[in-house]
């Protein structure tokens, strides 16, 4: 049987290695289950390219981060990357979810003035649900801007309760009630996937991306999605640093997808939903 040629995948959730962000504490059992041992001086982004070359992923999608007690990797810190890098990079942006009029500002001026092509919000970093009022302006935001609203779906592999991250009914009510907002619900929603699944069935306007999670883990419900009626709705994701980009790339090619299927999981659907160009 031919083998299908290379895919230069986009990767839609990756993180630049930041040592304020690795070394954070509540991380500790993500380098167990991984086996890795953070630098204390993070991880120099000229190594995350190299690590992306190695693996056949063209692109990947930059996230900012913030928690209640600070900025984490700013917006301005992405961008950066974003125009030294952009051939290689685009980037998603963050917000302080407590302060909404001045996270609505910060959003705006991170799409408008930083050239960045989305909201990333972490649930479980400030353990309110999707369906939190804190939430709706950013949605209004995100919708009147044309960017996609990227958050954490599933159990936290960081030490902080899991609830927020169940995709029924917390997103469910979300879609329901922003049918013009795109969403991309990303760590596959582990053990709920197949309730991520449904809602990526449901919603025209809900997406699902793999990071956080090596293919051959990939649960049953999803590996038939992503290769039959769910083949538009699924995008590639490593979670770099805290995934090997090699091993993630490798194993798509052991999923057994159709190829009009492996390529818009690899990078059609990244393209459509990021409003990326080819």
């Amino acid at each position: 049987m031919t083998q299908e040629p290379p895919i230069a995948a986009i990767d839609a959730w990756a993180q630049p290695g930041s040592a304020k962000l690795i070394n954070r504490p509540e991380f500790a059992s993500l380098w167990r289950a991984t086996r890795m041992v953070p630098l204390p001086e993070g991880i120099p982004i000229d190594q995350l390219i190299a690590e992306m070359d190695q693996a056949g992923i063209g692109r990947s999608v930059l996230r900012a981060w913030v928690a209640p007690d600070g900025w984490i990797i700013t917006n301005d810190e992405i961008a950066a990357l974003v125009q030294r890098f952009p051939d290689r990079f685009h980037g998603v942006a963050t917000v302080d979810l407590k302060r909404p009029v001045e996270a609505v500002a910060e959003l705006r001026r991170a799409v408008n003035d930083l050239g960045l092509r989305g909201l990333h919000m972490l649930p479980w970093m400030w353990d309110l649900p999707p369906n939190d009022r804190h939430y709706y302006p950013l949605y209004v935001a995100c919708v009147e801007l044309g960017i996609p609203f990227c958050l954490q779906v599933g159990h936290t592999g960081p030490l902080r309760p899991s609830e927020p991250g169940r995709p029924i009914p917390y997103l469910d009510e979300v879609a329901l009630t922003f049918p013009e907002l795109t969403i991309v619900a990303g760590h596959i929603g582990y053990p709920w996937t197949e309730e991520m699944v449904g809602l990526a069935w449901k919603y025209p306007n809900v997406y699902i991306d793999t990071s956080a999670y090596l293919p051959r883990y990939y649960p049953p419900a999803l590996r038939m999605f992503m290769n039959s009626h769910g083949q538009d709705k699924v995008l590639f994701g490593t979670n770099y640093p805290m995934l090997s980009p090699s091993r993630c790339r490798a194993q798509v090619e052991d999923l057994g997808l159709k190829p009009e299927s492996r390529e818009k999981f690899l990078r059609l659907n990244a393209l459509r939903v990021f409003g990326l160009a080819d």
